[in-house]
């Protein structure tokens, strides 16, 4: 929706030349001539910025921008002073106001601090609403986001509560693959049952294959005694293979088999064990392409993707940051004992801005490492990692910058590949297709770049 704005000004020329001129730029807006005129028209109408100006007949700006200040703190406050009056501007900073435009100003110029302004606005609006939630003791799950490329997975976790088909879970590292896979489980009717979960990558093949189907006593030299693997724990619930993709080849023939037959045999064992186990990977590698490298059997590939779910990245989730935030502030707040009743706007901005390469976990790490710093009942900018508080988004050169941010080709090609990823929701497989290369060749450049 197009910003409202408030323009006070007893000069008819500028009143008449921003009503005419900002409606072009996206904003709705109303003028008033005295102070005392746009008091009373707050009192019965929302506006997003108030525009006002300093020396008017009657009230006098810098009045005008105190009473908005007190009456209303959500609506920022613009002031335009004369040119070179720097101890105006001050007072009116002092007043509270958000911002202030020296006389005579570029259409350009006052635009930039409407559009900061309004942002300011629906930012703290948001922290609002979040803190809302929180104080009524309407927890907000993670997976419960308003972002649109979060509404498939939450559509397909609901359509998957009556199924027991195998699910692959597939997305960046950090990106609450397991927290999905905990939802799959919570949600269906096996949730009375056990969630077991295992790391095949953190696992030699050896210790993985005993973890996954067990051993009896002396299968091997440190067998001392029979052990249940992790498919018989699992039984009657779900059983979560992160990292799928890291599993070596030959114990991805027996894995394939115990889904096929749903019976395991456990190392040294003669008999097998029938099992009731309903089986999610997930993993942060492009499987088709292991297929194709012979590292990842396509008949497993089959078996484990029978219904496929894809998680975006935080970068691509938009406001869910915001909630995700606000949930792990609650929860280390809580843990800690320190009555933090939120973050900043100014927070809020840093947080949105960032591109979030460590996904939810590094955000979450954030959270933790903020509540643990902040010496106040609010998270202020100071109170985040300096990567973050520096964080400038990286653009390619447009037409008309200065030629002196001129990169080499190199740069402009990475920066456009990151983008087209970023555009794709980190999917590499649609973003080769786009930047009209193979996969192979995507990957190797990415692993070039360390991303």
């Amino acid at each position: 929706m197009a910003a409202r704005i408030l323009v006070v000004d007893d000069d008819s020329a500028m009143t008449e030349l921003l009503v005419q001129t900002l409606p072009s730029k996206g904003y709705l807006t109303v003028a008033r001539a005295s102070g005392e005129a746009a008091l009373a028209l707050l009192e019965q109408e929302d506006f997003d910025v108030v525009v006002t100006d300093l020396n008017m007949n009657g009230m006098h700006g810098l009045d005008l921008c105190t009473r908005v200040v007190a009456n209303r703190p959500d609506i920022p406050v613009i002031v335009i002073t004369a040119f070179g009056s720097l101890e105006s501007a001050i007072e009116a900073i002092r007043a509270g106001a958000y911002d202030f435009v020296t006389k005579p100003f570029d259409i350009k110029t006052l635009v930039v601090a409407l559009d900061r302004a309004a942002q300011h606005r629906n930012l703290r609006q948001e922290v609002r609403r979040l803190r809302d939630e929180i104080s009524h003791g309407r927890p907000i799950p993670d997976l419960n986001g308003e972002s649109d490329v979060m509404r498939p997975v939450r559509d397909l976790i609901a359509r998957l509560a009556d199924s027991d088909a195998s699910v692959l879970i597939t997305g960046e590292s950090g990106t609450g693959k397991e927290v999905v896979a905990r939802a799959l489980h919570s949600t269906s009717r096996r949730k009375a049952g056990p969630f077991v979960a295992v790391n095949c990558g953190a696992l030699p093949e050896t210790l993985l294959e005993s973890e996954l189907f067990g051993h009896s006593k002396g299968a091997f030299t440190d067998a001392k005694a029979p052990r249940t693997g992790l498919f018989v724990q699992a039984h009657g619930g779900t059983l979560f293979l992160d990292e799928i993709g890291e599993i070596p080849l030959p114990l991805q023939v027996k894995l394939l088999r115990a889904l096929q037959e749903r019976r395991i045999r456990p190392l040294g064992s003669e008999g097998e064990t029938p099992v009731d186990t309903r089986i999610i990977c997930a993993t942060n590698r492009d499987l088709e392409i292991a297929i194709e490298e012979k590292r990842f059997r396509e008949d497993l590939f089959f078996r484990i993707n029978v219904v496929h779910i894809s998680m975006p990245p935080l970068r691509t989730r938009g406001n869910d940051v915001l909630h995700l935030a606000q949930r792990f502030l609650a929860r280390y707040s809580e843990r800690a004992g320190k009555p933090i009743r939120g973050f900043s706007p100014a927070v809020a901005e840093k947080l949105l801005a960032y591109v979030w390469p460590g996904n939810v976990r590094e955000l979450q790490n954030v959270m933790e490492r903020a509540v643990a710093l902040t010496r106040f009942d609010e998270i202020s900018v100071d109170d985040l990692p300096e990567k973050i508080r520096r964080y400038e988004k990286a653009k390619v050169l447009a037409e008309g910058e200065d030629a002196m941010n001129l990169v080499p080709l190199d740069e402009v090609e990475k920066r456009y590949i990151l983008r087209v990823l970023e555009a794709m929701g980190g999917r590499r497989t649609d973003a080769a297709k786009v930047l009209g290369i193979d996969r192979k060749t995507l990957y190797r450049k990415l692993d070039i770049w360390g991303v």
